[in-house]
């Protein structure tokens, strides 16, 4: 049984449906061989129309006229298109983070962030590359707060064992203590 619509969502509803269908449609047909045939064929049928209007102002404003508001609307078209991929391509990265264990959940939504704290997590993200580098093996940590985790633990082992070898050749060989 269909509904009538009784409010105005459902005809906004109805109205961004059209939209999207015909907005998908001109922007997968924009981009195939027939698109770029009929243009091409556009074009070379205006310059061999050419002579036929003595090269005219007019004959010159028809293509001028013709491609700008192509490509006005064009450019909608391909952002729309454009947002609609960056969505789809943020929610299957959203859906890779949350379901891997070993990635930070921080990471989730980031597009939301303002430009200065996508840079703080850029210099974070470099923090990470260094300690990664330190370590010898990039791909050993798997988030900001792990990767710190673990430095922090070699770093003190590190000490540990360079003091403990220190304390040996000195002929002390009890291990000391933190």
């Amino acid at each position: 049984m269909k509904t009538i619509p009784n409010d105005n969502r459902e005809i906004e509803k109805k109205k961004h449906n059209f939209f999207e269908k015909f907005a998908n449609k001109i922007t997968n047909w924009s981009g195939s061989s027939t698109a770029f045939t009929l243009a091409a064929f556009i074009v070379i049928a205006w310059a061999i129309s050419g002579p036929l209007f003595n090269y005219s102002a007019t004959w010159q404003l028809v293509i001028n006229t013709g491609t700008t508001i192509i490509t006005f609307l064009m450019v909608f078209l391909i952002q729309k298109s454009q947002n609609k991929d960056s969505k789809a391509i943020q929610l299957k990265l959203n859906e890779l983070i949350a379901a891997n264990r070993y990635t930070s959940n921080r990471m989730v939504d980031i597009e939301d962030l303002t430009e200065e704290e996508l840079d703080s997590l850029h210099k974070f993200y470099g923090e990470l590359a260094v300690l990664a580098k330190s370590e010898g093996n990039i791909h050993k940590s798997h988030s900001i707060d792990a990767a710190k985790e673990l430095f922090e633990t070699k770093r003190k082992f590190r000490n540990i064992s360079k003091v403990s070898e220190e304390s040996n050749r000195a002929g002390n060989l009890t291990p000391p203590t933190n």
